[in-house]
């Protein structure tokens, strides 16, 4: 096996080891609800829709699942209960390509310019700033020049703790005083990047959900002024989501997307939880790809998002 294989083979192992416990729960729950049935029938029905929404994939994108299901059942006219994991699997897969969520291999940035600016938004707790430390560590190790932009200047923990993660990975924290003007720390981090030739460029935002008008202006801000500097900035605007939280982290996703355009996700903290199928649901309703997950507290337990390796792993 060739070096690729086995990145692979780990990164799916990991993949396995971090949705443990979501896939025990799905899957007891799911032996009980087909347990003396040998078809698929309404019982089977709505013991899986009591299955998805125990699981956190919440209520709207269960009924779509169910329905999708139904009218396999109606076409097909015998489904086994035996070949409902597959199609769980399929129909999921499916739900997540129409959300657009890729499956990302790599950790490849667009050819079309530089840099690449990602502005990371989230609230307080839910691993915002060690997913840009990781996602920082991720793109150097594919060879990327990386900065990163100490824009939550609300708290000075904040800024602190993203500077120890430049200083463990290695790469440029463009920082100011707490209490700046967090526009004029991300115009200071996209001007180096560029003066420097960096690929990519991570801005950290303030987790601040209490005053979502000032939380919105803040933003709004920042992207004004970052696009005096690269007219195209930011490229992606991440929103970071706790998983553990379940659907309260969709709760947190739609006040976020309501205040900013949010065009990517990373749900983090999947690995303790059982409450995995949150991301399922919040790809769906959303219709926001998700793009990052995190699976435990190494630099390389953030994935890239594979629908198809997560959903085999979660059935």
């Amino acid at each position: 096996m060739g070096l690729f294989g086995l990145f692979n083979k780990k990164k799916k192992e990991t993949l396995d080891q971090g949705l443990e416990k979501t896939k025990q729960n799905v899957f007891n729950k799911l032996a009980r609800a087909v347990a003396g049935k040998s078809q698929v029938d309404d019982d089977v029905l709505d013991n899986l829709e009591e299955v998805l929404i125990s699981s956190d994939v919440g209520v709207d994108t269960t009924l779509k699942i169910i329905g999708r299901i139904e009218a396999r059942v109606a076409r097909d006219k015998y489904v086994s209960t035996s070949e409902l994991h597959n199609i769980l699997k399929d129909e999921i897969a499916s739900l997540l390509t129409e959300n657009r969520s890729e499956d990302n291999d790599n950790w490849d940035l667009p050819a079309d310019h530089r840099p690449y600016v990602v502005l990371v938004v989230g609230v307080n707790g839910v691993g915002k700033t060690t997913t840009i430390g990781k996602l920082a560590y991720q793109f150097k190790a594919a060879g990327k020049k990386v900065y990163l932009g100490a824009a939550d200047t609300f708290r000075a923990a904040a800024v602190e703790q993203i500077s120890i993660w430049g200083e463990r990975v290695g790469v440029p924290v463009v920082r100011q005083q707490m209490g700046s003007d967090p526009a004029s720390v991300a115009f200071d981090t996209l001007q180096s990047a560029k003066a420097n030739g960096a690929d990519v460029v991570l801005i950290d935002t303030a987790g601040r959900l209490h005053n979502k008008v000032g939380l919105m202006n803040e933003l709004k801000k920042i992207k004004d002024v970052m696009k005096k500097v690269e007219p195209s900035a930011p490229d992606e605007v991440l929103l970071v989501l706790d998983g553990s939280t379940g659907q309260n982290a969709f709760e947190q996703a739609k006040q976020f997307a309501a205040v900013t355009q949010i065009t990517s996700l990373a749900i983090t903290k999947l690995d303790g939880t059982a409450k995995g199928g949150v991301v399922i649901g919040i790809s769906d309703q959303l219709k926001v790809p998700v793009k990052y997950i995190g699976l435990g507290e190494k630099m390389e337990d953030l994935q890239l998002f594979n629908r198809r390796e997560f959903v085999d792993s979660l059935f």
